[in-house]
């Protein structure tokens, strides 16, 4: 790459950066909602989720469209094995608003 590709490539990023920050999601007032906790989704997950990813999730980090569907079909399963199982199930559209 020449020195001017990268500077343009660093001129580009530095004008429209990507939003990572997206604040409180419905996941959040969800899990509080029901009195869940980070801890019972990693629980419920029969995929690697991390209880840094959930809390990253409830805050509004950006995840990638896989880890937002592994943690939908985590709470879809921890709130069938608290007893409350959802209406429908939950889909990522439903957690989070980006």
């Amino acid at each position: 790459m020449t020195e001017n590709a990268t500077t343009l490539t660093e001129e580009n990023d530095a004008e429209n950066p990507i939003e990572r920050n997206f604040g409180p999601q419905p996941l959040d007032a969800l899990l509080t909602e029901h009195e869940l906790d980070n801890h019972a989704i990693v629980l419920a997950s029969t995929a690697p989720i991390t209880h840094k990813a959930v809390q990253r999730a409830r805050k509004g980090r950006r995840l990638t469209t896989r880890m937002q569907m592994r943690i939908a079909t985590a709470l879809n399963k921890a709130l069938t094995i608290k007893g409350t199982p959802p209406e429908r199930e939950l889909t990522r559209k439903d957690l989070f608003n980006y």
